[in-house]
């Protein structure tokens, strides 16, 4: 199997696993079966993959004089999108979408810092490298 495949899987299972604990903690947000919440992790992988960007680079500013909290608001605003988007996944307010992308991003950062094989060691960042006989230096 493609190993690009199952990493695509791994992303939208462990996206799955954060909107369905969201939808047990925070109270405005539910879905009906299953089948609605892969719908949703693949649908708001893709809102995160086209729009994310978008609404980034036009909010950029916002972002910045935020000190970052305006990303925390464009995943709550995907998040409602896709709320109003899917039948059987139901968020009652931003107040809640506000909530689930929190638990969401929180969710995401600590399986994936989880599941991901750490770096082999290395030089640490900032130690110099040795000059290899043949560099040159012009003035």
């Amino acid at each position: 199997m493609n190993n690009a495949f199952v990493n695509l899987l791994v992303r939208w299972l462990v996206l799955a696993l954060g909107v369905g604990l969201s939808a047990k903690l925070v109270p405005g947000i539910s879905y009906d079966d299953g089948f609605t919440l892969v719908v949703v992790a693949i649908l708001l992988s893709l809102c995160n993959t086209v729009l994310k960007p978008l609404m980034v680079l036009f909010t950029l500013p916002f972002i910045v004089l935020s000190l970052g909290i305006g990303v925390w608001i464009i995943n709550a605003l995907l998040f409602y999108f896709v709320g109003k988007l899917v039948d059987g996944f139901h968020v009652a307010g931003f107040g809640s979408a506000l909530w689930g992308a929190l638990i969401v991003s929180v969710t995401n950062m600590l399986l994936t810092r989880l599941l991901t094989p750490p770096r082999p060691p290395g030089p640490p960042p900032g130690t110099p490298r040795a000059p290899k006989p043949d560099d040159v230096i012009d003035i």
